[in-house]
């Protein structure tokens, strides 16, 4: 599926910006961003628009509202700092959680389900029902979703 391999490139890009100093995401410098995922796709090569224009949206928007988005999975990670928490759930979690906050077409189930395959993917055994519980109580507590 075309989103699900978009939501690879998402946590790829967010991975690596989660470790490069270089990229000012605090606060978010869009001139900045822009140049970092045209780097991106020349190393990606991904061709297809649909896959580009998904992981940009859900990249830019995770990033220009990632203080709101770290403030909700602090608020919801019982006993764990985001700092704490290894890279690839953590940003498993923002992108996800910036779904789940910010895009009221794709159903909560669909943003959690992808978020544990990913994650059984690219992270640890434990990984996925960490991130599933995470998820859960954002989608219940901060969800504005009319899920029907």
């Amino acid at each position: 599926m075309k989103r699900r391999k978009a939501r690879e490139y998402i946590l790829q890009f967010l991975y690596k910006i989660d470790f490069m100093e270089t990229l000012d995401v605090s606060p978010p410098n869009e001139a900045a961003l822009a140049g970092a995922l045209d780097n991106f796709w020349s190393e990606a090569g991904e061709s297809d628009p649909k896959i580009r224009a998904f992981t940009e949206e859900i990249v830019k928007g995770t990033i220009l509202n990632s203080k709101k988005i770290d403030s909700i999975i602090q608020k919801v990670a019982e006993k764990w700092t985001l700092s704490r928490m290894a890279a690839i759930d953590r940003n498993i979690l923002r992108a996800a959680t910036y779904e789940l906050l910010f895009r009221r077409d794709i159903p909560s189930a669909v943003t959690i389900n992808e978020a544990l395959e990913i994650a059984k993917k690219y992270s640890t055994a434990d990984s996925a029902s960490f991130i599933n519980g995470i998820l859960d109580k954002v989608a219940k507590k901060y969800s504005a979703k009319d899920e029907g």
